[in-house]
């Protein structure tokens, strides 16, 4: 008879979750101002501390702190193959495979919003990709939306992932927003990586010239609204990632780059349809993937609380009022999360003996609206103590576990053993 596995630990990632002392919130952060009663049971019946993500001193993108958390090399990865799996594309060795931004530049090269002002609706972003898509160029491609401002760009051949892309924001750990646009470049010398520049640079140049003149950009301008005139793109890659198996585990995401991370990971990822946004309130459809999100979630768990070991759950609703210096939109959805989904994990841990470890990817401060090198809180709820804490970043910098890296996350935690 076949033996019967049962759910040992919940990994919950609560997305640009670190973050600094704020002034609107009287000194406090986001977290520490937040009312958490059931995070703060997990707390006092475990351990905390505080990881970075990567290294010391690194900003990571989300792709790098994920990759690096759940063990793997950075080398070994890209964050343009992760969303293009999460696309459900399956590129060839060799094509180039890039995430993208539909932004808005003014004409002289200026990037006013990497994100078009939040508001391009994921109709208008298809309606763009379909224009896109029938651009006359020597080698095949396809431009595919996927969330909102949020894209992937395939260029199939033989090419290198030795360049940089046109938005270097994220690039080799630095957090700084870019003001004009740049051209991409090889990082390497050779005549493949030249050539990869180049194509992408005229692909690029060619999408411009559609995009500025698009009726749907026309009819946001005469909105009031910025336009989606410009692809800004990143994280190139050319080879699928070779990342370490997790085995028995399950997901429960629905963003393409978590998604594709679970996928490649080896996990069985129960996704959902995303809510497009609809209406200029990108607030608005966050807070309905929020709840939808957590309604799944507790669903996925329930349905496989004897089925799987593990699962690994990412809410990423929480990093946009990161970038968009809102520290009562962040707290509050820290609440809604501890009130929902901590409440669930509070009644079922202790008596199902599940271990719980919860984090963020990275830190995103209001104040700095992008993510940053600090270090992010952590707790892992195991029963082993019982002590009052309360979990923020004061508290987790004195806690048992002290300052780790990412990657001892799990092994120092003792979520997994």
């Amino acid at each position: 008879m076949k033996k019967r596995k049962l759910l040992k630990g919940i990994f919950v990632i609560i997305d640009g979750l670190g973050d600094l002392p704020n002034k609107q919130l009287g000194g406090d952060t986001p977290l520490e101002s937040a009312s958490t009663p059931n995070m703060d049971f997990l707390a006092t019946r475990g351990k905390m501390g505080m990881q970075y993500p990567v290294k010391r001193g690194y900003s990571p993108g989300s792709d790098e702190a994920i990759v690096s958390i759940f063990g793997n090399s950075l080398i070994n990865s890209s964050r343009g193959q992760l969303e293009a799996y999460g696309a459900g594309i399956k590129p060839s060795e060799g094509d180039l495979v890039l995430r993208l931004n539909f932004a808005t530049i003014k004409r002289k090269g200026d990037v006013v919003d990497r994100r078009a002002g939040r508001t391009l609706k994921d109709s208008e972003a298809k309606a763009l990709a379909k224009s896109l898509n029938k651009i006359e160029f020597p080698y095949e491609f396809k431009v595919i939306p996927t969330v909102q401002h949020r894209g992937v760009l395939l260029i199939k051949g033989d090419f290198s992932d030795q360049i940089s892309g046109d938005d270097i924001t994220y690039q080799k750990g630095k957090s700084e927003e870019i003001t004009r646009i740049i051209s991409c470049k090889p990082l390497i010398k050779g005549e493949k990586a030249k050539n990869t520049a180049e194509v992408l640079n005229e692909f690029l140049k060619l999408a411009w010239r559609v995009l500025e003149s698009h009726p749907v950009n026309e009819i946001r301008k005469k909105k009031g609204l910025l336009p989606a005139n410009y692809l800004l793109v990143r994280t190139p890659g050319t080879k699928k990632p070779k990342l370490k198996q997790y085995q028995n585990w399950i997901a429960t995401n629905a963003m393409p780059l978590e998604k594709g991370f679970a996928i490649l990971s080896g996990m069985k990822n129960y996704g959902f349809n995303y809510p497009p946004l609809k209406n200029l309130d990108s607030y608005r459809t966050l807070w309905v993937g929020l709840k939808k999100k957590i309604k799944h979630t507790k669903k996925v768990i329930r349905r496989n609380i004897k089925k799987a070991e593990y699962c690994y759950v990412h809410i990423k609703e929480t990093d946009l009022p990161g970038h968009d210096n809102k520290p009562f939109e962040k707290r509050a959805m820290i609440e809604y999360i501890d009130k929902t989904l901590m409440k669930y994990l509070v009644k079922i841990a202790p008596r199902k003996q599940i271990k719980v470890l919860v984090t963020g990817d990275h830190s995103t401060p209001c104040v700095l609206k992008n993510h940053s090198a600090d270090p992010v809180p952590f707790l892992i709820y195991d029963g082993s103590e019982l002590d009052k804490k309360s979990f923020g970043e004061s508290f987790a910098k004195r806690g048992r576990l002290g300052f780790i890296l990412g990657e001892e996350l799990f092994r120092k935690s003792g979520f997994l053993k």
